[in-house]
């Protein structure tokens, strides 16, 4: 069974270090206006593993790095009527969500 859980983010562009399984990873989420909030994904000692990834809902982020061996996938949900609504600068972490899936 899945272990899923919510990577806690704010509504602003930021960096941080976060374990997945046995690994540290460092992830940055910025926000291009008009086109939205993108996720960049490093190694431990910041080299990048994935750049640019668009916070798109309905599919695992990570589904086309596959061959990058990722353990775990990263899906994004919005709460409320429209759970495929993308998210919005002011809504990152408190009506949109990104959720880390562990097998």
């Amino acid at each position: 069974m899945a272990t899923v859980f919510e990577i806690p983010l704010l509504p602003q562009p930021q960096k941080f270090s976060i374990q997945l399984g046995a690994t540290t990873y460092r992830m940055g989420y910025v926000y291009r206006d008009p086109f939205g909030w993108f996720l960049d994904l490093a190694d431990v000692n910041g080299a990048p593993l994935v750049s640019g990834v668009p916070l798109v809902t309905g599919a695992n982020l990570l589904a086309q790095y596959a061959s990058l061996g990722f353990r775990f996938g990263l899906v994004v949900q919005t709460d409320g009527v429209n759970p495929d609504a993308p998210p919005t600068f002011d809504n990152l972490g408190a009506a949109s969500h990104v959720y880390a899936v562990l097998p």
